[in-house]
């Protein structure tokens, strides 16, 4: 299968890559990571090249897209050594299909958590050579690809403090005073949100919807917090949307009406608790497209770093991100490996 623009989610097989691509790119970020990365990046390189691949490594974004930006069929994979805005840099820099495997350094990991990512090399290598790959949707926020989620409000407000101030790779404890920044100054203006809706019969998933669903837009305003989900994961294990899947060409919009820090600790409790989504503050919808905007300066995130200021037009890319899994893991997640894929590729996996 390859990705092409306009193309809605097509299959949930696992894809092989061809036995004859053997040239792998590995990208790894120098501020992403602690001191061990060189280390493991050596012996991911190393496994590599035993099993007679020729492996390039970069850490130039603009060589990346050089040399990726264009389909390659003798191009196995390109390796993001790094955190999820790694990962998230490799897919808006190379071609659509491109196959990425992901060697996490960074500080959350939430994509390679949600993939169940190795963090041993010398698997990593394995998986790599057995070549199984799933297709994911991604979303694209003002024509910048984002692969988790998108919030716009508080929590990219803190986002954008860290990164003014980020000198090297950040930790959790980064965050402390961006976090206590931003609860002092922080004033909560009103956000608009514009969702293009899907028909009820065409969703996936049983969910809290919106008012109006019939309408081919529906306007949720004035509301103070906004995450738009692609993948179930953010940052501190919270889980705005625990329903949302990558496969389904829908995003998940989930707003939050009220804008104070106490609102804000509440709002905090019921994502923990996993309540939030039956309060009548709370809305979620899914969306092809969406568009936030305000009438104050508001700052956006993409996968936990500064995607810019409001207005942003969002849209879902169905299958978009194709990425190296490990075969048990794509099958738990529902996707098929055909008897063709084993026959053609020699994949001995049941």
């Amino acid at each position: 299968m390859r990705w092409e623009p306009g193309d809605e989610h097509l299959t949930r097989t696992i894809d092989y890559l061809a036995s004859s691509a053997r040239r792998i790119l590995f990208f790894f970020n120098p501020t992403a990571g602690a001191r061990s990365r060189q280390r493991r990046i050596a012996q991911c390189v190393a496994a590599l090249e035993g099993a007679d691949f020729a492996v390039e490594t970069i850490s130039d974004p603009d060589q990346l897209a050089e040399i990726a930006g264009v389909p390659d069929p003798n191009l196995r994979s390109v390796v993001a050594a790094g955190g999820d805005g790694t990962v998230a840099m490799v897919a808006n820099r190379t071609a659509p299909g491109t196959p990425i495997a992901i060697l996490p350094f960074g500080t959350e990991n939430l994509l390679a958590k949600y993939c169940e990512t190795t963090k041993v090399a010398s698997v990593l290598g394995v998986q790599i050579a057995r070549g199984a790959t799933v297709y994911l949707d991604v979303g694209e926020a003002n024509g910048r690809l984002f692969l988790l989620m998108a919030g716009c409000g508080f929590d990219a407000e803190v986002v954008h403090r860290l990164h003014a101030s980020r000198r090297g790779h950040i930790r959790h404890s980064s965050y402390i005073k961006p976090i206590l920044d931003s609860i002092r100054r922080y004033e909560y203006p009103a956000l608009r949100v514009r969702c293009r809706q899907v028909e009820p019969s065409e969703r996936s998933v049983r969910t809290e919807t919106l008012d109006a669903v019939d309408a081919p837009d529906t306007v949720v305003a004035p509301v103070r917090w906004v995450f738009i989900v692609n993948l179930p994961r953010y940052a501190g294990g919270l889980n705005f949307v625990p329903a949302a899947v990558g496969t389904d060409g829908l995003l998940d919009v989930c707003t939050f009406r009220h804008g104070s820090f106490a609102s804000g600790l509440r709002y905090l409790w019921g994502v923990v608790r996993r309540r939030h989504l039956a309060w009548p503050d709370v809305t979620h919808c899914q969306a092809r497209a969406i568009r936030v905007e305000s009438d104050q300066p508001v700052a956006f995130q993409l996968d936990g770093d500064p995607g810019g200021m409001l207005p942003v037009d969002i849209r879902v890319l169905p299958a978009r991100l194709r990425l190296v899994v490990d075969t048990q893991w794509a099958m738990r997640h529902g996707f098929e490996q055909t008897a063709l894929d084993r026959e053609v590729n020699g994949h001995k996996e049941p």
